[in-house]
């Protein structure tokens, strides 16, 4: 007996993967270049090499296209926060978040779309949506796990604990505009970890533990 492979229904339109990748790529090149303002289909369709149909199957507008690039970019991988002590858990994370940012194409376009949020509502509700998300599914586990551990007080309250442990990363790139420096980060996570009442026995004994070991 022999099996057919099924073909594609006439005059189905066929999403080609390597498309779809240019696409994406050229327009967060074409974001950085000129902004969402200023962003269009047609430059996007011409850096990436195809027509303004090929973009038009996959999404039916920009607001639409930069919405789902934002979206998988906030939902990039990133390591298991899962160092043993809070102060590891916070040098990893901002590390991590400090290599995605410091990418050329990253720090132009964030701030671009965190100023656009204030004159386009679509925008603001995803950027809230999706970021908002992101911190609380990543700091939530985070502040969790270190409650659990008694790093952190009981009482210890999840949306500030986390609002605290983003919040300067952010005000550090799309406000004041300055590199994120590895001494700066090391300072940070010293800074939120007092600020956050981490507990000093803690991580005492585990630096006398790896002495030992």
């Amino acid at each position: 007996m022999t099996t057919e492979k099924r073909r594609a229904p006439a005059g189905a339109a066929v999403l080609r993967g390597e498309i779809t990748t240019a696409i994406r790529r050229a327009l967060m090149q074409e974001l950085a270049a000129v902004g969402y303002g200023r962003l269009s289909i047609e430059a996007v369709a011409r850096r990436a090499g195809v027509s303004k149909t090929a973009i038009y199957r996959r999404w039916s507008s920009k607001l639409d296209l930069v919405v789902e690039i934002v979206a998988a970019a906030a939902h990039g991988k990133l390591p298991v926060l899962d160092t043993g002590t809070l102060r590891g858990d916070l040098a990893l994370l901002f590390q991590a978040v400090a290599h995605a940012l410091r990418h050329p194409l990253a720090s132009q376009i964030i701030p671009d779309l965190l100023a656009e949020a204030a004159r386009n509502p679509a925008i603001d509700q995803t950027l809230r949506q999706v970021l908002h998300a992101r911190q609380q599914e990543i700091g939530g586990r985070l502040v969790t796990r270190a409650v659990q551990r008694g790093e952190l007080p009981a009482d210890t309250d999840p949306d500030a604990a986390v609002d605290l442990i983003v919040g300067p990363l952010y005000w550090r790139l799309a406000i004041a505009r300055l590199p994120l420096t590895d001494s700066y980060l090391d300072n940070l996570v010293e800074s939120v970890a007092v600020a956050l009442g981490a507990s000093s026995a803690v991580v005492t004994r585990q630096r006398d533990a790896s002495v030992v070991s």
